[in-house]
């Protein structure tokens, strides 16, 4: 009889796998977060101006997101502790600038979060874990390159089974533009 409720219980797991996690930002108690991946592209600004003026529009909350990338930190413990201590420093500087361009963009106070690790990654488990997160918002590049290797990642393979919407910000836009499709 339990190995029957296992396999059920299994068999669910397996059936639901590939489907969205409900998100929580409509419930009551919940605010619709606009997460942001700050890096130090000038794109970058776009996508946090943009998600800015919409949240401030729709009372939600801005998160911004810098991923520090797995470094080659396999050097003697003293070298590993300073660089991954830099690194954590470089992401604080990088994070403070794009919150006080939350602040002046939309006078929210917006949620911060450094993770390391796979940027891909990263974004999916910060989605998985934060059911009140709905939307990724980020910003295309202007350069003959192309969107940009994440934009490109997410609008490509995964956009099927990405978990939540995703909004790409023209990086060519300014802040009058940005303003008026919020």
């Amino acid at each position: 009889m339990w190995q029957g409720k296992i396999l059920a219980a299994y068999h669910l797991k397996w059936q639901h796998a590939d489907m969205v996690a409900i998100r929580k930002s409509n419930e009551e108690g919940h605010d619709r977060k606009f997460l942001v991946v700050v890096d130090d592209t000038p794109e970058c600004g776009r996508a946090i101006v943009y998600a800015s003026k919409r949240a401030a529009r729709t009372g939600g909350v801005v998160l911004l997101l810098f991923v520090i990338a797995p470094g080659n930190f396999q050097h003697w413990l003293g070298v590993e502790d300073i660089m991954r201590q830099e690194a954590r420093d470089n992401a604080d500087t990088i994070l403070a600038k794009a919150a006080e361009r939350v602040r002046a963009a939309a006078r929210t106070e917006p949620e911060l979060v450094v993770r390391e690790g796979h940027q891909s990654d990263e974004i999916i488990d910060l989605i998985e874990e934060d059911a009140d997160i709905a939307i990724l918002v980020l910003a295309a590049g202007t350069s003959k390159e192309g969107p940009g290797p994440l934009v490109s990642s997410i609008a490509g393979k995964s956009a099927g089974t990405f978990p939540i919407p995703t909004t790409i910000v023209p990086g060519n836009l300014d802040d009058d533009a940005l303003d008026a499709l919020a």
